[in-house]
């Protein structure tokens, strides 16, 4: 019997988890040929979510939980969930059913009985979104796709079934700015893409806000592309090349008629211009250097306090 491991990452989300364990419960009946595993990440909630997955845990043996020791972020509780994962096959979601579970038989059955390394889905379309958060994600996905080599497909989700060659293969980058989206693309593994509808949380409101995503985008941005290095050096060559061009004109402007340079309200304003554009140009780099920084230190993904797969860190031990 061939295992499948499901990896959710979680966060304050102990009003959700007993929906999503009967939504799933449904699907594993309904795969009797396969058995699964849940691993539950608990990426530093500060409500009930590790409580209940101790309760799930107790009623069902194949329930795990893994506790970070703190909120490290959604990609880091992805990489710690997959590095415990044993099954033959992975599945990563979210436990807020906005990945309908209903979609897996499919799933598994395209896997199965397909030669691809990873089934993931894709949103049709983007129902039930404000529409500005619509059109920056497209607008985003538009970009990124013009600045770097691979191609990310818009509306794509976390959402997705994967070999155990792909895992391994993506357990492999160890990089501490992650943006999976990015990091599935770049590894080249076959891929097949799942349409679905939009779907809404089953409890609560999104905690992705704007501040969050624009973030987010920036990792996806700076993680797969050096163009905003090139496109500051470029546009300083452009300005040098501007400015001694008007050197020029005001210089024969003045030998012909004698026009003495004026307009202090115009110079002030190129001052401030170039200096805004020049302090741009350095936060491109500071950008950079910061995740240079951040990957140099080498420090680990993620830390765990407490999990039922490793007797290290059980509760029991005081871990």
């Amino acid at each position: 019997m061939k295992t499948i491991s499901v990896v959710i990452p979680c966060l304050n989300e102990e009003q959700v988890l007993p929906l999503y364990y009967e939504e799933m419960k449904k699907v594993t009946a309904a795969l009797p040929d396969l058995h699964f595993e849940l691993l539950f990440i608990d990426d530093g909630s500060v409500d009930g979510t590790l409580r209940v997955m101790k309760k799930l845990h107790a009623q069902d043996q194949d329930c795990h939980y893994c506790a970070l020791t703190r909120n490290f972020g959604k990609e880091a509780a992805l990489f710690a969930g997959m590095e415990h994962s044993s099954g033959e096959y992975v599945i990563i979601m979210d436990a807020d059913l906005q990945d309908p579970p209903s979609l897996i038989p499919r799933m598994v059955d395209e896997m199965l009985n397909g030669c691809y390394d990873c089934i993931a889905v894709r949103r049709k379309d983007r129902k039930g979104e404000k529409w500005f958060r619509s059109l920056m994600s497209r607008m985003f996905y538009k970009a990124l796709n013009r600045m770097t080599p691979i191609l990310i497909a818009e509306g794509a989700r976390d959402y997705r079934i994967m070999n155990r060659k792909m895992v391994d293969g993506y357990l492999m980058l160890k990089e501490r700015n992650r943006f999976s989206k990015g990091l599935f693309a770049w590894s080249g593994f076959r891929t097949k893409w799942i349409m679905h509808e939009n779907a809404q949380r089953a409890v609560g409101d999104t905690r992705w806000t704007m501040l969050s995503l624009t973030r987010y985008a920036l990792d996806g941005i700076l993680g797969f592309s050096t163009l905003p290095l090139s496109i500051s050096s470029y546009s300083g060559i452009f300005l040098c090349v501007a400015s001694l061009l008007m050197m020029c004109v005001l210089i024969i402007r003045y030998l012909l008629w004698h026009d003495p340079v004026q307009g202090w309200t115009t110079l002030m304003c190129v001052m401030l211009l170039l200096g805004g554009f020049q302090l741009f140009c350095i936060g491109i780099l500071g950008q950079y250097l910061s995740r240079t920084y951040i990957e140099v230190k080498n420090r680990p993904i993620y830390m765990i306090r407490e999990t039922d797969l490793d007797p290290r860190w059980s509760n029991e031990s005081g871990a």
